[in-house]
């Protein structure tokens, strides 16, 4: 199962609800952190996008869900942080792949942004919203496609509401996938 969706939709509560019931977690981001450990770079915001683009140059449009298809050897997970086109059809590879964007509003999104003070996320508004117009869209294959990706969705997760809400509809989800 991979997750899809804007920032601060609620990807990572989804992750830690799935974690919570023994299911194992990854994200495509997994595969630039380590990329950017072996090249001696600093984590931030902007070196996990140029890395994810810069590996993208290298190894096509798929390369980060191909890396955790290796990594994964057949076991079942969820993925986080699915941000292309090309990593949901690198993904697809496998028949029993479901992906789900987790969708919210913008003012949730930006409330929870400041709620959750994570490093590099916004101080303000206007660059909240500008960072998330610079990811809808992708200029080339190697960039992030938010729009693309969430269209090629199997099933769209709302998390308006509460925290209770949105377990409560995940284990609807679970139920009905198993």
């Amino acid at each position: 199962m991979g997750l899809t969706g804007r920032n601060a939709s609620g990807k990572t509560t989804v992750v830690q609800w799935f974690a919570s019931r023994a299911v194992r977690t990854v994200s495509c981001s997994d595969s630039i952190r380590r990329w950017l450990s072996e090249q001696g770079m600093e984590e931030s915001r902007e070196t996990l996008i140029e890395g994810g683009r810069e590996l993208r140059r290298r190894g096509g449009p798929g390369i980060l869900a191909e890396m955790l298809l290796d990594e994964l050897s057949g076991d079942d997970a969820v993925i986080d942080s699915i941000r292309t086109p090309g990593e949901v059809e690198a993904l697809r590879a496998r028949d029993d792949f479901v992906l789900i964007e987790v969708r919210a509003g913008t003012d949730s999104r930006w409330q929870r942004s400041q709620d959750r003070a994570r490093p590099g996320d916004p101080a303000d508004r206007a660059t909240f919203i500008s960072h998330e117009k610079a990811e809808e869209v992708a200029l080339d294959d190697a960039g992030q496609a938010l729009v693309a990706t969430a269209e090629m969705a199997d099933l769209v997760l709302f998390n308006n509401g509460s925290l209770d809400d949105l377990h409560g509809d995940l284990e609807e989800l679970l139920e009905s996938l198993t």
